[in-house]
């Protein structure tokens, strides 16, 4: 199995990535100064095992994939956050030869889907450099060849193309980001490798447009450049950015509305991400610059030859977690400085590579809401979900209401036992309520239902048309040990939750 970008279930863009199938096709053959590329090129060897969203209290089974990497300064290897993620095993072989090195993942971002990696062995990069990156990015139809290891054969592939389109684009849920476009073709294993025009990587490889004949995309230098420098402290804070609503100031009718003199461009603030009165946009809010540049009536600003959403800039210049805005409000023209978190917090978050959380009463078996969970739905299920109002379904893009808010979800089918008999499947349906106590998060059901006392437990649930679930407590727990047992469960919950569970009541 080759490996393959798991792009974010909301993500607005549609990829079918390094995992689909096609052949590997070889566009012409590498120019004189391939060969001090090659040496810098790498095959990634990974063996993974994803979370099962479903089971929490398990893991996928294993699955062995291969990428490409390249080598960077400070013996280091650059590749796609989507060949290492959830990785048990790594391991790194350089071109023409046989033997294999141990590798651990150092820093990774799944937003902007890139890893750097370490290997145990320093010695593997004496003969080998480091590849150079350009400092500015290609030009549309300037020539492009993909170094890879895709399925096909086992020696170095080399694939040439041209750049066909720039653009600031989504990559995932809340991570935005340059991507070129090229037509060289990309295919399984090609993940992680660099494009390269003449001696200089210009970006890596990481996905090919699924339907699409030799649509293929890179992540620009650019982005790898602000990746690098985020995690040289040993952690990745993620990307500046704005979540706030916006539409298009293209319609007629919007400029008498909104008192906008004619010289006035710029995209409509349609809803706030933040509710807080101090926060400096309003809805009809037209944003008409950005850091003093002219955004047009479709959100685009001129950046050299290209023309990108505006929402570039914020990258450039940020600073102190804010960027420069001009605004044009009720006519009337201001200043002012918009915070760009790097995060949005959401209350069904990612798992952003950790495991979920989870916990065992009886036969019901209990997790956080996450979109991982979410992203193992289908669509009938999406619509019965909105149907009966679960919030799953119509809350799934909202901030938590209060510090500390997360859903809990029943994860699994009852596991099989008479406690549960004559009951409808609970399976996706969002706690409330235990007895009179309004659930907040996983942590705080499994207190209060380690606190409680009372002689049944009321589990009641969001939604139209829910069935409460009425349990006798003691039965509950003298039931779940022989559950566990029976069902090849070792643990009743994830640590974070037997923590919660162990503790004595105050």
């Amino acid at each position: 199995m080759v490996s393959a970008r798991r792009f974010h279930p909301a993500a607005l863009l549609v990829f079918l990535c390094t995992l689909t199938l096609g052949p590997a096709v070889a566009h012409a053959q590498a120019p004189a100064k391939s060969s001090a590329v090659e040496g810098s090129v790498v095959k990634i060897f990974s063996t993974s095992r994803y979370p099962d969203a479903y089971k929490p209290w398990t893991k996928q089974g294993p699955r062995e994939s291969s990428g490409t990497g390249v080598i960077i300064e400070g013996r280091r290897i650059l590749t796609n956050a989507h060949v290492v993620l959830y990785a048990s095993q790594v391991q790194v072989q350089a071109n023409q030869s046989g033997d294999k090195i141990s590798a651990t993942v150092e820093s990774i971002a799944q937003g902007i889907d890139l890893a750097v990696l370490k290997l145990d062995d320093e010695s593997f990069f004496e003969n080998r450099p480091a590849l150079p990156r350009a400092t500015k990015l290609p030009a549309v139809k300037d020539s492009v060849m993909v170094y890879g290891f895709p399925t096909g054969g086992t020696t170095l592939s080399i694939t040439k193309g041209i750049v066909s389109r720039i653009e600031f684009t989504g990559y995932g849920l809340s991570t935005s980001g340059l991507r070129i476009q090229i037509d060289a073709a990309i295919n399984p294993g090609n993940s992680g490798g660099p494009a390269v025009d003449g001696d200089k990587m210009i970006g890596l490889a990481f996905s090919r447009l699924g339907g699409g004949d030799n649509i293929g995309y890179i992540i620009p230098c650019e982005e790898i450049e602000l990746f690098l420098a985020d995690v040289a402290d040993g952690k990745y804070d993620g990307k500046p950015a704005m979540f706030d609503s916006l539409q298009t100031f293209e319609n007629a009718a919007l400029r008498p509305f909104l008192k906008a003199p004619r010289h006035v461009t710029g995209m409509i603030v349609t809803e706030t991400d933040s509710t807080d009165p101090t926060y400096p946009l309003k809805m009809w809010d037209i944003i008409s610059e950005i850091a003093g540049v002219k955004v047009d009536n479709e959100g685009m600003i001129r950046v050299g030859d290209l023309r990108l959403r505006f929402q570039y800039l914020i990258q450039k210049h940020a600073r102190d977690g804010r960027v420069p805005l001009t605004i044009v409000r009720g006519g009337v023209e201001q200043k002012v400085e918009l915070p760009v978190p790097t995060r949005r917090p959401l209350l069904i978050p990612d798992l952003d590579g950790a495991y979920p959380s989870y916990f065992v009463y009886g036969p019901l078996v209990f997790s956080s809401a996450t979109q991982h969970f979410l992203g193992g739905l289908n669509n009938n299920s999406w619509a019965a979900l909105a149907a009966m109002g679960n919030p799953l379904a119509t809350r799934r893009a909202d901030r938590p209401a209060f510090p500390g808010e997360a859903l809990v979800v029943v994860a699994s089918p009852f596991f099989p036992h008479k406690l549960s008999q004559d009951y409808s499947p609970a399976q996706s349906r969002v706690l409330t309520k235990v007895n009179d106590t309004t659930i907040k998060n996983l942590a705080h059901l499994v207190a209060t239902l380690r606190d409680l006392k009372d002689e049944f437990v009321v589990l009641d649930f969001a939604g139209r048309r829910m069935e409460n679930l009425v349990f006798p407590r003691k039965e509950m727990l003298a039931a779940t040990e022989d559950i566990l047992n029976d069902n090849g469960v070792r643990a009743q919950g994830s640590p974070d939750m037997m923590a919660v569970w162990n503790e004595k009541k105050n």
